[in-house]
């Protein structure tokens, strides 16, 4: 196996990153909401459909309301980005172009995914229109709720970083 992969969740506060990291790793949904202060950082092996094994070390950081108020420290030596934003709540990508501009101008070797979440609070055909009648591209449009393309997520992202990073 390996080398630990670092992978960093990336979004401003409530958009669902540490229910991802614990669909993700634990497989379990926390109806409580405590905002993560710092970094939380959990460990998964994931089995790639190759059969090649990794160790993807996650980092939950906690949101701020942008990018560049993270501390570079937290960001240094990952092998992806997950930016995660709330479909419920618009004022969580309002910035996104600029967020990923940052990320990309700082960060460029580093693979990028572009995360929707709360699949389960709206029309999944409503979304799309969405999205499109707005212009936002995203990679993933996930339910860390149900678990509906959370594995995916994450298994894009491990074949990724395998691949170029």
């Amino acid at each position: 196996m390996e080398a630990g992969k670092k992978i960093v969740l990336l979004g401003q506060f409530g958009v669902g990153k540490t229910s991802l990291m614990r669909r993700f790793v634990k497989d379990e949904f926390a109806t409580d909401y405590k905002p993560t202060l710092g970094v939380q950082i959990k460990k998964k092996v994931l089995v790639l459909p190759s059969g090649n094994e990794i160790s993807m070390i996650i980092w939950d950081l906690e949101g701020f309301s942008s990018v560049s108020k993270t501390r570079s420290s937290y960001l240094l030596g990952s092998h992806a980005f997950i930016y995660v934003f709330d479909l419920t709540r618009p004022v969580t990508y309002y910035n996104l172009d600029d967020e990923i501009r940052f990320l990309e101008q700082h960060y460029p070797n580093i693979f990028l995914t572009i995360v929707a979440n709360k699949l389960d609070s709206k029309d999944p055909s409503s979304i799309t229109n969405y999205l499109k009648e707005k212009n936002i591209e995203v990679s993933h449009i996930v339910s860390a709720k149900t678990g509906e393309g959370v594995s995916a997520l994450f298994m894009e992202t491990g074949k990724n970083i395998t691949q170029y990073g």
